[in-house]
């Protein structure tokens, strides 16, 4: 978990339009179900994004993310991971996330992701379509850069970029498989994502041929996107700035 419970989205600015949201059910291609959280822009730029969130799945962080970007007027669906072995009902903060987090399996992942994009071409009417994750889900925004997934972009938030303890390879050792541009931010003062490692992810996007941004916090913890966290206000600041630019350049 990267985010405390009583977290909140670090966002700056002022919106560009009002914006509605509500849960709806996405069935993946694989047949499974699982929960959502949909925002729509009252007056909307054509980009859709989905929101991956951290290891905890759906959480109110996420769909408050995604009614921010909303409130941008881009058209945006915070998913959730575990819909297979958590069924669709809403948790409460006891729900033992671990346990299900085990279960979670690349094919699985890239179903959810493939439905949520589904939903904002074909439902919403998003002519390009970005990925934006958090700690777990920044990982699988990095993973989601790969040309099957067809985004436009993808942006992760102090998603880990190396080998998991499990062995399980990352986006660096995977780096030629992806294609659409990534935005990355760390915190310097990550202690699970040590300078080494988004270094190595640099250099291998690099060599890959990637187009990329990183941008690395000095002092920052993982997590730091948390409007509680006054003292990385900045950092936080020119993350969401950056994000929204990112975006933009679709529009």
């Amino acid at each position: 978990m990267c985010h405390e419970l009583v977290a909140e989205p670090a966002v700056f600015g002022p919106g560009r339009t009002a914006a509605t949201g509500a849960t709806l059910i996405l069935d993946a291609p694989d047949g499974a179900s699982s929960r959502a959280f949909l925002a729509r822009p009252e007056i909307a730029s054509g980009v859709g994004v989905v929101v991956l969130p951290d290891n905890r799945g759906l959480h109110p962080f996420y769909e408050k993310i995604a009614t921010y970007l909303a409130e941008q007027g881009h058209v945006a669906i915070a998913i959730d991971w575990y819909g297979r072995t958590a069924g669709t009902g809403p948790r409460s903060d006891r729900f033992p996330f671990m346990e299900h987090l085990m279960q979670v399996r690349r094919e699985t992942i890239d179903a959810d992701i493939a439905a949520a994009t589904e939903r904002l071409r074909g439902g919403e009417g998003a002519t390009a379509v970005f990925a934006i994750g958090f700690c777990f889900g920044g990982r699988q925004a990095f993973f989601a850069s790969a040309p099957s997934m067809g985004l436009a972009g993808t942006v992760g938030f102090y998603g880990s970029p190396g080998i998991y303890p499990n062995g399980a390879l990352g986006p660096t050792q995977r780096a030629t498989e992806l294609k659409a541009p990534i935005l990355a931010f760390f915190g310097g003062a990550d202690e699970g994502i040590p300078r080494s490692d988004v270094e190595a992810f640099d250099g291998a996007l690099d060599e890959a041929g990637v187009e990329h941004e990183i941008a690395t916090y000095a002092g920052a913890p993982h997590g730091f996107f948390d409007m509680h966290l006054e003292e990385y206000e900045e950092a936080s600041a020119d993350a969401w700035n950056r994000t929204l630019r990112f975006l933009d350049r679709t529009m």
